[in-house]
């Protein structure tokens, strides 16, 4: 087999949640974000685990993200669209029972219009800038939208994974102020705001990156292991280069294994004599550049050639070789290439 092999652990995404979820007091609903993929680790397997782990509120991106969701889970969640309701989604929110989370006034007008009487939630602006209705825009409408019955009311933090910032508080106050009274359900707390306490918590909370082993949920058990195959092995002189530009030249005899990812496969070139890979227990150095499907690695120290090395595993999680790249554990999970042969654990796979 040449291609790499990415082990996706469902029973540690579902412990993550669970964790995740004993943070919250009883009555407070754990939803579950599935976003892109499932942030790259496959939406309906994940999606799977988590609803027979008792997740019952989803959140995805687009409502194209939520029919997969529907096709694969039925009628038994609700979930949440993130984009609201885009021109062209009509039938497809209607006809999938997609829950839209409006987030401007051509949004609302456009739902009420289209689909009355079918659920939607709204998306506040309470300081990030980026989705929802910024106050002024809420106050004006929020007696109407208020009368149309929204099952939740959302907004997002944007700096909940620096616990001492100021922004988490300010954010706070406007999200308490601009739903005063609403009698409506309320998230605010993604998994960063989960981690801030309860306090962040409202009625629903919607973990994403801590269900998948990434910061800054610093308990979560790593779902993602990734084996990437040695394809061949060449002994170098001294003074021999591997690799695109010569950019790492051997200085004593060297043997180097060729492996078979690269960065077609979602492997950042910024890895580039930086990151190491592991055999078992024992760490390897990448050396020369990450090409389109090859990356070399020194393996003189091993006493034996390896099938394979592994770039994620028990040594090295995803956020490791996010702080090697300059980027974050985000960014590496939804970046994982669909060349890999991907194999599920435990959970509902």
């Amino acid at each position: 087999m040449s291609t790499a092999r990415l082990t996706i652990d469902l029973d540690a995404v579902t412990a993550n949640w669970r964790a995740l979820d004993a943070l919250s007091a009883h009555g407070t609903e754990t939803g579950a974000t599935v976003k892109a993929d499932a942030y790259g680790l496959g939406i309906a397997p994940v999606a799977r685990a988590l609803a027979h782990a008792g997740a019952r509120s989803f959140f995805v991106a687009a409502a194209e993200e939520g029919a997969a969701l529907r096709e694969t889970l039925g009628d038994a969640v609700r979930i949440f669209v993130f984009s609201g309701h885009m021109a062209g989604d009509t039938d497809m929110i209607g006809d999938l029972g997609l829950i839209p989370l409006l987030n401007s006034i051509e949004q609302m007008t456009r739902h009420i219009e289209a689909l009355p009487m079918h659920p939607f939630g709204m998306q506040l602006d309470s300081g990030m800038n980026r989705l929802g209705m910024e106050p002024e825009e809420w106050a004006a409408i929020r007696d109407i939208a208020l009368r149309q019955k929204p099952q939740l009311i959302i907004s997002h933090l944007a700096c909940a994974d620096e616990p001492d910032h100021p922004m988490n508080a300010q954010q706070l106050s406007q999200f308490h102020e601009m739903t005063v009274s609403t009698g409506v359900p309320l998230s605010l707390a993604a998994t960063g705001g989960i981690l801030l306490g309860r306090d962040y918590h409202f009625d629903v909370t919607r973990p994403g990156i801590g269900l998948y082993g990434g910061l800054p949920f610093e308990d979560a058990a790593p779902a993602a292991h990734l084996s990437i195959p040695v394809i061949q092995t060449r002994d170098l002189e001294p003074g021999e280069p591997v690799g695109y530009s010569n950019s790492w030249i051997a200085e004593e005899p060297t043997r180097i294994a060729t492996i078979a990812a690269g960065y077609a496969d979602g492997i950042s070139r910024k890895i580039s004599n930086q990151a190491v890979l592991f055999a078992d227990d024992v760490p390897c150095p990448l050396v020369g550049r990450v090409s389109m499907d090859l990356i070399t690695v020194d393996i003189s120290h091993l006493d034996h050639v390896p099938r394979t090395l592994d770039l994620l595993c028990a040594h090295q999680t995803v956020d490791d070789l996010a702080d090697i790249a300059g980027t974050i554990g985000y960014e590496i999970l939804t970046s994982l290439g669909a060349r890999y042969a991907r194999r599920y654990r435990g959970g509902a796979a």
